[in-house]
């Protein structure tokens, strides 16, 4: 059975709604961030870079969220959740996912953990750091919301859901505590309820206790 290693909220969120959608059979493992769970022997031989999630199948382990989304498309491929190989849509797909996790997810991990990425104790710096995101953020949900205006369509890649809605969902999640949340602008705060609406999705989150605000 699949073994999905997961922490509330985190990126795991994503593959976790995608195995509710898929009606897959599968088993949460929680990793306990508060206790580094996540950084010992055991985890990081599955993961050496001892993030969050890890997806376990038997002998096959993968990790990356995009990675663990995408093998879930291909290998259920009765149900849609990615266009066709081959075609312009794919390739846009592809474009999107990366994206979301290359370009926006990686500003929001700036956000989030500022301290990383400056000297230790420097707090100032950090504390740029962290405005400096939120501001590039800002942009990012832009682009996000342009691009659903642009087709009009109820799911982020049109007409069909697919692998990039849970995964859009999550990150405009993070940014619930900006000045200037997703939630706030015109077609991602009509696009959001929408995803929350999936059955998969509430179940996902009522197994992890995931509780108001989401999104």
């Amino acid at each position: 059975m699949i073994q999905l290693h997961y922490f509330p909220g985190n990126a795991s969120a994503a593959p976790h709604i995608l195995l509710e959608e898929l009606g897959a059979a599968f088993e949460l493992k929680y990793v306990d961030r508060q206790v580094a769970a996540h950084k010992s022997a055991e985890y990081l031989e599955l993961n050496p870079n001892g993030l969050i999630p890890v997806l376990v199948d038997g002998d096959f382990v993968l990790y990356e969220t995009a990675a663990i989304l995408l093998h879930l498309a291909d290998t259920n491929p009765g149900a849609a959740l990615a266009p066709g190989i081959g075609t312009p849509e794919r390739a846009q797909f592809y474009k999107w996912l990366m994206w979301m996790t290359n370009t926006l997810q990686a500003t929001l991990i700036l956000y989030f953990y500022p301290e990383r990425w400056v000297d230790e104790g420097n707090a100032a710096a950090a504390a740029q750091v962290k405005a400096h995101a939120e501001a590039k953020v800002g942009g990012l949900l832009d682009q996000m919301d342009a691009h659903l205006a642009s087709h009009g369509r109820d799911w982020f890649g049109g007409e069909r859901y697919s692998v990039l809605d849970p995964f859009a969902f999550l990150l405009c999640r993070w940014t619930r505590g900006f000045a200037r949340p997703a939630r706030s602008l015109p077609h991602l705060g009509r696009y959001l309820p929408r995803v929350l609406a999936r059955p998969a999705v509430r179940r996902a989150f009522a197994s992890e206790k995931i509780v108001e605000p989401f999104y």
